[in-house]
């Protein structure tokens, strides 16, 4: 079951929802607008190597916007900080976002119960747009949970984006044992 406007409201108001900063405009009916952070990341190397640690190159979105090119992958994030403690939060673009031939996540749109922490988002396009810190670009979509969690995202000894940052994370493949 998908969360409500309402619900979610009570659910903050509990201390089961974060978001920070909290914008009551950007409630929808049922999900809350995420916006993009001032920092993208692009890796360094061509070709990355999923049991090594791929190294990233920080770029800052000016004032007057970045241009993002198709064929690279930008790693985003939201301003928002958010936790979930009793839910699922789901990620999804917005429809404006796609309809500029913007995809927000490959394939890390759902987060776990326990999941503190800003949304390093995995941006491509289609063709080149520009882009600006601040703009809306996603939705957050809470499910309720059947059941009690024993194993939160934050006390999970093996979780690998649990330490705050206000910039996109690389991907931390490198840390599994294959």
């Amino acid at each position: 079951m998908i969360l409500s406007d309402t619900k979610i409201l009570s659910e903050i108001a509990a201390g089961h929802i974060v978001i920070e900063p909290f914008d009551r405009n950007a409630l929808g009916s049922n999900s809350y607008d995420v916006h993009l952070g001032k920092f993208l990341a692009v890796y360094k190397d061509r070709v990355l190597d999923a049991r090594r640690h791929n190294q990233i190159e920080e770029i800052v979105i000016p004032d007057e916007g970045y241009v993002l090119e198709p064929n690279t992958l930008y790693l985003g994030v939201t301003q928002e900080y958010t936790e979930s403690h009793r839910h699922v939060p789901f990620l999804e673009g917005k429809s404006s976002i796609g309809r500029l031939g913007i995809h927000i996540h490959a394939t890390a749109g759902k987060g776990d119960v326990g999941f503190c922490n800003t949304w390093t988002l995995e941006i491509t396009v289609v063709h080149p747009v520009r882009v600006y810190a601040g703009m809306p670009v996603g939705q957050l979509i809470y499910f309720e949970v059947d059941g009690e969690v024993e194993n939160r995202y934050q006390f999970k000894p093996n979780a690998k984006y649990n330490q705050r940052t206000e910039k996109p994370v690389e991907s931390m493949m490198w840390k599994n044992k294959f």
